[in-house]
């Protein structure tokens, strides 16, 4: 599933005459299976909303039934992301696609993408309402996101929601180039702010959720909320 509008929302890189940072290459990416969620956090959801963390509202902008105009993460998940906006270099921020997520949406954004029987599985996740196993975006602790240069979104080698093997997080680690570099950039950012990747989408990034947990070997910290 991808949008044909999506230009509006972010750049070839190559446009706008970049210069990369250079980073480490990235690890290998996995993504082990989720413990269950047994304790969730109450914590609560916030606004997103931050000078260098442009908010696009892609959902809905494009009108999807359940998309909110606003984007909000659990308290937690938005100071990281805070904190990996300051880590950037000067030019940077971040642009944010999409963060918590109705049920509705989830439902909707799960149908439309596996109305493709070629589709396989790993890109959205089904909408459970098994509270031991939510989705990850309606944990509020995933966001989908990318890179700015001076306020301009860039589209990392492909589009968002961009479901192909281009959209690995490390599809570009043998082609060297700005696509790589920039993927690196984003994925050592947020590690180092505390999040985990989805190795299918260079865009998604987890705190506190099932999968984090898993990755970091830790215990979930947050359940599905509305």
């Amino acid at each position: 599933m991808s949008y044909p509008n999506f230009e509006a929302f972010a750049v070839d890189p190559a446009d706008l005459g970049i210069d990369a940072p250079t980073s480490p290459p990235l690890p290998l990416l996995v993504d082990p299976p989720a413990p269950p969620v047994r304790n969730p956090s109450g914590e609560p959801l916030v606004e997103v909303s931050h000078p260098l963390i442009s908010v696009l509202g892609c959902y809905h902008r494009l009108g999807l039934a359940g998309a909110r105009p606003d984007t909000r993460l659990r308290a937690g998940a938005l100071e990281r992301l805070t904190r990996a906006v300051a880590i950037l270099p000067l030019g940077f921020g971040l642009a944010v696609f999409d963060g918590w997520r109705s049920l509705q949406l989830q439902t909707e954004l799960y149908r439309a993408a596996y109305s493709d029987p070629q589709l396989p599985p790993g890109f959205v996740a089904e909408p459970s309402t098994d509270p031991t196993k939510p989705p990850p975006h309606l944990t509020g602790g995933t966001v989908d996101l990318t890179l700015t240069h001076d306020r301009t979104p860039l589209a990392l080698g492909t589009t968002f929601d961009d479901f192909s093997e281009a959209a690995h997080t490390a599809a570009f680690e043998e082609t060297p180039g700005l696509v790589r570099d920039l993927r690196r950039l984003l994925f050592w950012t947020m590690s180092e702010a505390g999040f985990v990747v989805l190795a299918q989408e260079w865009w998604h990034f987890e705190y506190g959720t099932g999968r984090w947990a898993a990755i970091r070997r830790s215990t979930p910290l947050y359940g599905a909320t509305e």
